[in-house]
């Protein structure tokens, strides 16, 4: 039993009852548990405690309970959500191996059911900008601690994620954190406290850093996709070209000559054995689906199945037989639930990117809504990263994605009954502030952060 465990475990008996009252408080605990894993931090008790299955059954029990209102939009992105879930419960009763694609069906409908559960419960402006701070404080501690380390090991140490979850490697980490950038710039822009402000300023840089230090290929593809959108968007084109060539070169500068080597084979794909690892995976995920109109179902892995439809090759560096990642969100998607499944996860993103495109129109001269248009506009940025990125990693069911479509969904309903529920909150401290307690101070900067 460790200090952190108990820590963990106060924050938890503390929060918990407070969620039958106030469903939201239980999204935030379970986005927090979800994105951090703050318990696989833990070197005690709460390491294997099932802490996701606690929160999550609270929050159904409040669903009954809360003095909040529930009701799920009904918008494009949740809809093929919605949609996509239920092909692949068809393609899981036509699997290869139907009980062990049980099992995995089971995780990824638990993470739905609370994304569900997410975008029926928030509906207050503050509800959604806590809900943004949660998802962004979560992978900024990651952020910050290993921009640390990699300057601190000038680069020569690989960084990697939290034990257990979707983001434990070094690959998926560093995706995470360029995904989170530009919320951590939207937080930076429409928060009023100067000491978040600064703690943005510090965690942006410093989550670039360690994506850096990952050492991860696809995280460079990724960022220079983002790069490119953010540049493009901007004014002052050639200034920001400038700016970007000289901070490209101080890190190139910065960075071992391990770090060039492995991103140097991002040209010569051919000589690296990982690389070509994956596309003799993305040949086996269409050879599949080019089969199968179900695809091969979640355990699409299997020796046997890769025996049947992995591409023949002659290089002794590969046996075709041994099962392994499908190393793409794309052709994750295709080899376990077909081309339906496929177009019905691209389906998601598109009208995502659609809702934050209409989200991004708010006229600048009304204050109550700019808030909503750099939103927008930095989730879409996000979502350049989350595509491009995403290519060459095994993350289509990972939650901070779904989140973001939260974000965007409960962030347009808000937008659309704002003013018949109008909402006055504070932007400047009460000239009292410094008389409140501490518990009405934190009212208040919960409110308006």
């Amino acid at each position: 039993m460790s200090l952190r465990d108990l820590l963990l475990a106060g924050i938890l008996a503390t929060a918990l009852p407070f969620v039958f009252r106030h469903a939201f408080i239980g999204i935030l605990l379970w986005t927090w548990i979800g994105i951090m894993n703050p318990h696989k931090l833990a070197w005690g008790f709460m390491y294997n405690a099932p802490v996701a299955i606690i929160i999550a059954i609270v929050v159904l029990l409040a669903v009954f309970t809360t003095r909040d209102r529930v009701k799920l939009p009904l918008t494009s992105p949740l809809v093929f959500t919605a949609l996509l879930l239920a092909w692949t419960c068809v393609t899981t009763a036509f699997a290869f191996f139907v009980s062990e694609s049980t099992l995995q069906l089971e995780k990824v409908l638990k993470i739905q059911l609370m994304v569900f559960l997410s975008a029926a419960i928030l509906y207050k402006r503050e509800h959604i900008r806590l809900f943004i701070w949660v998802n962004v404080l979560s992978l900024a501690f990651y952020g910050i601690k290993g921009g640390l380390y990699t300057i601190r090991t000038a680069g020569g140490g690989k960084v990697w994620g939290p034990p257990g979850g979707f983001i434990s490697g070094n690959n998926e980490l560093a995706l995470a954190l360029i995904m989170a950038i530009p919320l951590m710039y939207f937080l930076w822009l429409t928060t009023p406290h100067t000491w978040l402000k600064r703690l943005m300023l510090v965690a942006m840089p410093l989550s670039a850093i360690s994506a850096i230090g990952t050492q991860s290929r696809g995280a460079l593809v990724a960022m220079v996709a983002m790069g490119v959108v953010l540049w493009w968007r901007a004014p002052g084109k050639l200034v920001n070209l400038l700016a970007i060539s000289v901070l490209a070169a101080a890190v190139f500068a910065f960075m071992p000559q391990s770090w060039h080597d492995r991103m140097a084979t991002i040209e010569s794909y051919q000589d690296d054995s990982s690389a070509m690892g994956r596309i003799i995976a993305w040949q086996t995920a269409i050879n599949i689906a080019n089969d199968r109109v179900t695809g091969a179902g979640f355990e699409m892995y299997h020796r046997s199945i890769r025996r049947l439809y992995a591409p023949q090759t002659d290089d002794d560096r590969f046996d075709v037989s041994i099962a392994r990642a499908a190393h793409s969100i794309y052709f994750q998607v295709l080899g376990e639930h077909g081309y339906i499944g496929l177009v019905l996860f691209l389906l998601i993103w598109i009208t995502a990117w659609r809702v934050a495109g209409r989200l991004r129109k708010q006229d600048l001269n009304d204050p109550d809504s700019q808030w909503l248009k750099h939103l927008g506009g930095m989730i879409q940025v996000s979502l350049i990263g989350w595509l491009a990125g995403g290519a060459f990693l095994s993350l289509a069911y990972w939650d901070f994605p779904y989140n973001m479509v939260v974000m965007l969904v409960v962030a347009k309903r808000w937008s659309v009954e704002r003013r018949s529920m109008p909402e006055v909150l504070p932007q400047t401290p009460p000239n009292n502030l410094q008389r409140l307690s501490i518990g009405q101070r934190m009212l208040w900067w919960i409110r308006s952060a």
